[in-house]
């Protein structure tokens, strides 16, 4: 159960650095915030659902590389990244 299109547009709008841009590490964090945030709300209600918790597990560990991808190499887009999500403290 992936984000539609139309939940897509406004993050890509919000995170792209240039007008083309839907593929950037930025772009791509938030784009997993957006569905790690509704599979959160979807295990308040489906606690037994663990073939979803395991994908959850998987979209929190690529979120955690691209993070560690943007720390080591691009430290000013990391912080704003993560101020702006409210991610990491």
């Amino acid at each position: 159960m992936a984000l539609q299109s139309t939940q897509k547009a406004p993050v890509i709008e919000k995170y792209r650095i240039h007008t083309k841009d839907t593929g950037s590490p930025e772009v791509q964090i938030a784009i997993l915030t957006e569905r790690i945030g509704q599979l959160t709300e979807h295990f308040k209600t489906h606690k037994k659902d663990h073939s979803s918790r395991r994908g959850l597990l998987m979209l929190v560990n690529k979120r955690r590389r691209l993070l560690d991808y943007l720390r080591e190499g691009h430290s000013d887009r990391y912080q704003q990244i993560i101020q702006n999500l409210g991610i990491r403290r």
